[in-house]
């Protein structure tokens, strides 16, 4: 279907519109995208179906071109006050260090990875959301959402009516945007299920190091993040609700460190999910776009995916603010822009994820593999781009 272009900058145009952009979703890729576009004198709406914004969180990772791009916003300071910096990811078999990715050397302002809390991300973006004179309507869900050429109006779950010249669907991987716009969610879904837990270590753990563990049991990620926590993450064939402290504790010393076990002393939070492998087939469809995990969906190895949704956000911002000016075509660039990068990423975490689960016979044959490579500069080099999000500017 073609939607045809209106000239927004007529006095005409600026009538019968609640608000310019309508952002559905106040994950960090919706108050990311506010924030810009408020920053850029954009009327701007978000709501959020949460009464309050979400207390626990999976992502922990920042990565340095999410820093980077975070800068004109006036943000990245303040994360970085709050996190901790590492410069090292590894990824071993138990005790034996396979590939170790350094970041110190790269060209950025910021050549670490910081380590923080989403929970924690997210109340920075919500602060200067705020203090850009901008405030997130809660708890409000979409019911419906009807778009025609000039514009789309989103009829909310208390009977309310929004009109707005365009609508971002950042509202997660079961996006109510993405289903009203009839946009397909190509992908699959993997065997296995996730647990994650927060929790607080003794032994010989690394405070400034992110460390990637294979084993024939599975992968598990070890991460320090502030306050003296930990975050695990690991593949399990049936995650329970709400693990605790011997449950993660069988987890490290079945995949973990063993010269040097990891002790579990406190679990502060634990959940279990599973994880998709998605793209959508379209992030634009007329006056409605998606963002984020409504776009893209993946494995957590690798901590790219509210990276990559942040990203996304700022990409998406410079394109409305051209798309209000009259110039649409910005936001087609955009789709063409941000979703062969989410297909590259999913990529990237799908081989991360599939190597770390490999059958216990092609063990050995995986791991000389990996040594033989890592001892080559540009192989350690291009997965620091990679994941630190550089490669992408």
């Amino acid at each position: 279907m073609t939607f045809p272009s209106i000239n927004l900058n007529s006095p005409a145009s600026s009538k019968g519109f609640d608000t310019d952009v309508l952002i559905v979703g106040a994950g960090p890729t919706g108050l990311t995208l506010a924030a810009s576009l408020l920053a850029r004198g954009v009327r701007t709406c978000v709501i959020d179906r949460q009464a309050e914004g979400a207390n626990t969180s999976r992502a922990a990772v920042v990565h340095a071109r999410t820093l980077e791009v975070l800068e004109p916003l006036g943000v990245t300071q303040r994360l970085v006050a709050r996190g901790i910096q590492a410069r090292q990811f590894t990824i071993r078999d138990r005790d034996r260090v396979l590939v170790p990715i350094g970041f110190s050397q790269l060209p950025t302002q910021y050549p670490y990875t910081l380590m923080v809390s989403q929970a924690v991300t997210e109340s920075v973006l919500l602060q200067r959301l705020v203090e850009l004179g901008g405030r997130v309507l809660r708890p409000r869900t979409l019911a419906a959402l009807v778009q025609d050429a000039s514009g789309a109006t989103a009829t909310l779950d208390d009977g309310s009516r929004m009109r707005a010249r365009f609508v971002v669907g950042a509202d997660g991987m079961h996006s109510a945007v993405r289903e009203s716009a009839g946009i397909a969610f190509n992908g699959g879904s993997y065997g296995e299920s996730f647990v994650l837990a927060d929790v607080r270590l003794g032994g010989g753990v690394p405070i400034d190091e992110v460390i990637l563990y294979f084993s024939p049991a599975g992968m598990v990620v070890l991460a320090p993040l502030p306050d003296g926590v930990h975050r695990v993450v690991a593949t399990v064939s049936d995650a329970p609700e709400q693990p605790d402290a011997a449950y993660v504790q069988g987890l490290l010393d079945a995949r973990g460190p063993q010269r040097e076990r990891a002790l579990v002393q406190e679990v502060v939070w634990g959940s279990r999910f599973r994880v998709h492998h998605r793209v959508a087939e379209s992030y634009r469809a007329g006056r409605i776009l998606l963002a984020g995990d409504a776009a893209h969906v993946h494995s957590p190895a690798g901590g790219q995916g509210m990276n990559a949704g942040i990203l996304d956000a700022i990409s998406l911002a410079g394109a409305l603010e051209q798309a209000l000016a009259g110039s649409e075509t910005s936001l087609d660039a955009y789709a063409a822009e941000r979703r062969p990068v989410a297909r590259q990423i999913v990529a990237l975490a799908d081989r991360l994820t599939r190597l770390a689960t490999v059958r216990p016979g092609l063990r050995a044959l995986r791991n000389l593999a990996m040594s033989v490579l890592s001892c080559l500069p540009q192989v350690r080099r291009r997965l620091a781009w990679q994941l630190s999000g550089l490669i992408y500017r």
